[in-house]
């Protein structure tokens, strides 16, 4: 089971209001459990898949104003391994970041579905890292 978030938590990684979390909640869009009582969340796979259902990519040669040093939150929405290099996809918000990278830190880093991870891009680097 990939990690579970609170309704504020994917409404941040998914760029949407809490407000609209819910209401997908509610309607069974997202599944979400509690424990005891707790608060309410939503598995870390399931919200993978909702944020790949959600954003359509970006026009070729769109891009919001950004600085040369980018930290895109997202979370991880499909891993490919092989048995030397990994590619790994980022959902944020409405972007969509592939990096590749040993298979070694893809498993280091635990970058499974679901997951949340930070993309940080410079020039033609991808670098991943899990806050």
């Amino acid at each position: 089971m990939a990690a579970p978030y609170r309704i504020a938590e994917a409404a941040a990684l998914l760029g949407v209001s809490d407000d609209t979390v819910r209401r997908w909640i509610d309607s069974g869009r997202l599944p979400a459990s509690r424990d005891g009582g707790g608060p309410a969340v939503v598995d870390g796979a399931d919200l993978a898949r909702v944020a790949t259902e959600l954003h359509e990519p970006p026009a070729p040669g769109t891009t919001r104003s950004s600085s040369a040093r980018n930290r895109l939150t997202g979370i991880v929405t499909r891993v490919v391994r092989d048995t030397v290099m990994a590619q790994v996809e980022i959902q944020a918000g409405p972007f969509r970041v592939v990096s590749l990278m040993s298979r070694e830190a893809a498993d280091e880093l635990g970058l499974e579905v679901g997951v949340r991870a930070v993309a940080t891009v410079k020039a033609t680097q991808v670098s991943v890292d899990v806050p």
